[in-house]
């Protein structure tokens, strides 16, 4: 996962990002003044935190990457010079400094996004200019040594492959097995224009099955190991020019039909219909504590009974969902910070106050905010959806933004320019 800029942080959020595995959010039992309170008397009453912070070798206008067990560093584009991704382990809990592994050659252009540990490779995903397509490298993990690039992103897939995806500025492309030591395309399945490619995720978090919507409405369901079709709808038998969207949450295959003021449900596995709801203007459609939460394009939430469509409940306004965890919805509401909710009532369960989210490495890993204290330091928190408070776990002076988490580690960019980790503990 890649790091989030935040720049100068702020006290109070801004809509919500689109989180992957979305969570909702409800008003707290108390005052936001009285948290606020709370916190910091807490952080004042308690004994100082213990932590250890090494540099991490960087210029400023590098970009760092919390992945796996190591940091990786992106130089920064350089026409005239040379251009490098380094490795670097993590420090030791005993507070050594980051020991480099290795240092690869990069290309001079492009813009790196993502750089991510899989299948034993470190992946570094570019976008290029000025067609915007997206390519990613895969280095050894062990030596930095370029085992081999493709255009295109790529996701892990049940038995140990990689699943890529390589989609060209008309929509249009190629979804491809690739053999992750060779980078050997094992077979390839062709991307309509607008097909809009989605992807169903097993328990572990790889994909088994990928589905295209063809132009003609018909809906392809293909085995991610093989390519190979496994089954297919026909969603459009009068009008073969509509635009539809298609998304895949859980068992379900979700279709937002012409016009978007329906959802259309079918099984996956068989792709027979199942209900269809009267749900309008449709944005994207998240899992969220055993009921579907729909978004709506213009703001709000509404939560559906994924058996039947029909609507548990729902509100307008501008609260943008940001995360789900264990039946607890994070809501981020405009002016007011996070507040959490029960998904499968919409009561409100405590509110959380204004925080930034940092990006976490895993959808296990515990959500963690920031936002400046009254010292000007950086206050570090733990947000616990289900437990509805925001645990402390310290105060850090001179941060300027940048910042990664997966606790008790914490990769930031200091405000001299510098980029260190944190490892975080009490």
């Amino acid at each position: 996962m890649s790091i989030i800029e935040l720049g100068e942080i702020r006290d109070e959020p801004a809509s919500a990002p689109a989180v992957r595995r979305p969570r909702a959010a409800g008003r707290p039992l108390r005052s936001g003044a009285v948290l606020v309170l709370s916190l910091v008397v807490l952080a004042g009453a308690t004994p100082p935190p213990q932590r250890t912070v090494s540099e991490v070798p960087a210029s400023r206008r590098s970009t760092a990457y919390l992945a796996g067990d190591g940091v990786f560093v992106v130089d920064p584009p350089a026409p005239d010079g040379d251009r490098y991704l380094t490795a670097y382990a993590q420090p030791a809990p005993v507070g050594a400094g980051a020991r480099r592994r290795w240092q690869a050659s990069l290309a001079r252009t492009g813009d790196y996004l993502d750089v991510r540990a899989e299948r034993g490779l470190v992946l570094a995903m570019a976008v290029n200019a000025p067609n915007r397509l997206f390519q990613t490298t895969a280095f050894d993990g062990a030596t930095g040594r370029q085992r081999w690039q493709h255009p295109g992103a790529l996701q892990p897939t049940v038995g140990g492959g990689l699943l890529l995806t390589d989609v060209r500025e008309d929509g249009s492309g190629t979804i491809s097995g690739v053999e992750p030591d060779t980078g050997r395309v094992l077979w390839s399945v062709p991307i309509p224009p607008a097909a809009n490619p989605t992807s169903h995720l097993d328990s572990e978090g790889q994909v088994d099955r990928f589905v295209l919507l063809q132009p003609t409405g018909e809906v392809q369901v293909h085995d991610a190991g093989t390519g190979d079709l496994l089954r297919s709808v026909d969603t459009l038998p009068g009008d073969r020019s509509a635009y539809q969207r298609v998304q895949v949450v859980d068992d379900l295959l979700l279709l937002v039909p012409p016009g978007s003021t329906r959802l259309v449900a079918f099984g996956l596995a068989q792709l027979e219909p199942r209900w269809t709801a009267e749900v309008t203007l449709v944005s994207h459609v998240l899992a969220c504590g055993g009921l579907l939460c729909a978004v709506p394009q213009t703001g709000g939430l509404q939560v559906l009974d994924p058996v039947t469509g029909a609507v548990r409940w729902s509100e307008a306004g501008q609260d943008n969902l940001a995360d789900v965890r264990s039946g607890r919805l994070l809501m981020a509401s405009p002016g007011r910070g996070y507040t959490v909710r029960d998904a499968a009532t919409g009561q409100v369960r405590i509110e959380l106050g204004a925080w930034v989210l940092l990006p976490v490495l895993g959808p296990d890993d515990p959500l963690v905010g920031v936002r400046r204290g009254d010292g000007g330091g950086m206050v570090v928190a733990e947000l616990d959806l289900v437990a509805g408070r925001s645990r402390i776990v310290d105060v850090l002076p001179g941060i300027a933004g940048s910042c990664q988490a997966s606790l008790p580690v914490l990769l930031c960019q200091r405000l001299d320019g510098t980029t260190a980790l944190w490892r975080l503990t009490r």
